[in-house]
């Protein structure tokens, strides 16, 4: 493949990369992970409703990683709430599932703005055959796009499987009982799912590149050097 184009490959992979290390930050910063509903059962039961008077006692709920709000609903309106994962809620979270969360986001973070500089250096500049070779730019890439999956599945697995909503929900609530009407992941944790796919798209275009995969045997120089010897 010419030079111009490698550079132009190479060159489009790190900005992809810059893209992902900033996306990931807004991400983590952010507090459009989840977003949801939560019934205030105990009130509903109170007053036997349904149908429409059910909407009175059902409050909204979103959070990041750090902090989120909740509207709380028990039939006399609206109330909204401001919390925080450190240190209020630490007691009743899975608290290693969500450090481990935020420790991948960074390494994430870190990994991705170090990909983007050794692309940006195999593109302008000229690569060593080591860790700033083609063999770095694919362990870049590789442990970025597992950074992503073990992001999703760690924090998946703390919404679903720990029912984290439910437990924020009632978090400090004596009287009142409140349980997961609605739930879906929201903005920033698809923002870690496409970092994850570009990633992915990055090894793509280092093959792309005309570079070998790693550890791929080399061509045997046998008929070469066999060809040098009839001549002599």
């Amino acid at each position: 493949m010419p030079a111009q184009q490698k550079k132009l490959l190479f060159c489009t992979a790190g900005v992809l990369s810059l893209a992902c290390a900033l996306g990931t930050a807004a991400a983590v910063g952010s507090q459009l992970w989840v977003r949801g509903s939560v019934l205030c059962t105990t009130g509903a039961l109170l007053v036997n409703a349904s149908g429409a008077e059910l909407h009175k006692f059902i409050g909204d709920i979103q959070y990041g990683l750090f902090s989120g709000q909740r509207v709380r609903q028990c039939g006399l309106g609206g109330r909204p709430l401001h919390f925080s994962f450190f240190p209020d809620l630490l007691r009743i979270i899975p608290a290693s599932i969500h450090v481990s969360v935020l420790l991948f986001c960074t390494v994430l973070i870190v990994f991705a703005l170090v990909g983007a500089g050794f692309f940006m250096l195999n593109a302008f500049g000229s690569p060593y055959e080591t860790l700033q070779g083609p063999v770095g730019l694919y362990l870049w890439s590789f442990i970025c796009c597992s950074c992503g999956c073990l992001i999703m599945i760690l924090f998946s697995s703390e919404v679903k499987i720990h029912h984290l909503s439910e437990k924020i929900a009632n978090f400090k609530e004596g009287t009142f009982t409140f349980k997961t009407h609605s739930e879906q992941f929201a903005n920033s944790f698809w923002t870690i799912l496409v970092c994850s796919l570009v990633h992915f798209l990055n090894a793509l275009l280092i093959r792309f590149a005309g570079f070998e995969f790693p550890f791929s045997k080399p061509k045997d120089s046998g008929t070469i050097t066999g060809a040098v010897d009839l001549m002599y």
